[in-house]
Order: C-alpha cells, then sequence, then structure tokens
C-alpha cells in the first residue's frame, strides 16, 4: 500500500483527512508519525499558496508524498473574513473558543440572511522533491448563527449551518460531513489524479 503523509499537526484535519483517504488503499500518516519535524511557515496570503508551501515544505523535509490542504471560513457581511487568516482570527492560532467569540462579535444582531459564509479548502500533492503533482479547490455554503450548536467537528463548525440540512457542522455526523464538507468535496476533486500519481509512479 502506498505512504501518504497529511501534512497537517492538527489533530482533528488529520483523522477528517485519513478517514476520507485511508478506504482508497494508502497509508495514511500525519505528522504526528514524525516527531521533531520542523513546522513549515504559512506565510501566504491564499488558500492556495498556503496549501503549496505546506505540501511542498513536508514532501521535501520527509522524503514522502504529502498531501496537505489550507481551509478557511469566509463571511460575506465581512468581506471574506476571517479567510486564511481563520486559525489565529482572535490573535492565537487554533483557539477555536476565541474565534468562535470574536466571530459572533464582528456579526453582531445581524439577521440571519445577512450572515451568509462559505467554508474554502484548497488540497495540494506533492512528490518527495517538493514538487506539486496535483491540486484542486472547493467550497461549503452555509450561514453563521447566533449562537453555538453541537460540539462535534472543530474551527467554526459549531456555528456553521447547513441550511438545507437546518443543521451545523458541529452536530453532523462524521459520515455525513465527510460527504458534504469542502475539504471532503476538494478531495473527491483530486482523487482521479492522485490514484492515477499511485499507480504511475515509483511511489514508496
Amino acid at each position: 500500500m502506498p505512504l501518504l503523509v497529511v501534512g497537517t499537526g492538527n489533530k482533528k484535519k488529520g483523522t477528517e483527512l485519513a478517514d476520507l483517504l485511508g478506504p482508497l488503499g494508502f497509508q495514511i500518516r500525519t505528522l504526528a508519525d514524525f516527531p521533531g519535524t520542523p513546522a513549515v511557515d504559512e506565510t501566504g496570503r491564499t488558500f492556495a499558496a498556503n496549501a503549496e508551501l505546506k505540501a511542498a515544505g513536508y514532501a521535501k523535509l520527509l522524503n514522502r508524498w504529502v498531501l496537505a490542504d489550507d481551509s478557511g471560513l469566509c463571511v460575506d457581511a465581512l468581506k471574506g473574513e476571517p479567510g486564511v487568516d481563520s486559525a489565529l482570527y482572535a490573535g492565537r492560532h487554533g483557539d477555536d473558543e476565541a474565534n468562535n467569540d470574536k466571530l459572533l462579535r464582528e456579526l453582531g444582531d445581524l439577521p440571519p440572511d445577512r450572515r451568509t459564509a462559505h467554508y474554502v479548502a484548497h488540497v495540494v500533492l506533492a512528490d518527495p522533491t517538493g514538487s506539486v503533482r496535483a491540486r484542486a479547490e472547493d467550497y461549503c455554503r452555509g450561514r453563521i448563527l447566533a449562537a453555538r450548536s453541537g460540539d462535534g467537528g472543530f474551527g467554526y463548525d459549531p456555528l456553521f449551518e447547513i441550511v438545507e440540512y437546518h443543521r451545523t457542522f458541529g452536530t453532523l455526523s462524521p459520515q455525513l460531513k465527510a460527504c458534504i464538507s469542502h475539504r471532503a468535496r476538494a478531495l473527491r476533486r483530486l482523487i482521479p489524479d492522485l490514484q492515477r500519481l499511485a499507480a504511475t509512479e515509483n511511489w514508496p
């Protein structure tokens, strides 16, 4: 089975990506399986740039095929914020509670029809030399509730409502989220290239 490293230190994101990719016949590892690996700086100002930095950077460091994504939430009323700064919106990277609190403050008492938003995921696959071999991007549209609902998922999931389901990502089962999330949709776009490369390249 070809080994594929998911280039993330986020345990919940790593699990989500592993669940999506495991059935395809890959051995899935995350950065947690390579202790001491230096962090790649995410200095890009777009999702595409950061995903490429992570995939290429970790691929060269580990000498492995690496799949990395960069994703975030874009709120229409906030002109696309928090965008690429989603993970550190409130000032400290990965502080989901503080990020959600700030988002609620920024939106205030806006009515539901002005709380529209979408998640973005950009996924990049790099070979062991750090060359980008495939990429894909997709979205999931919804709106931001005025209060949290559910404790599943991570990030802004307790606030992000899928309108047609009348439920947030925080209340959806992992199986349903894996069908409709931005990350799942982007991965589905990438899968044909991923499988082709695994079949035709010298993939350890």
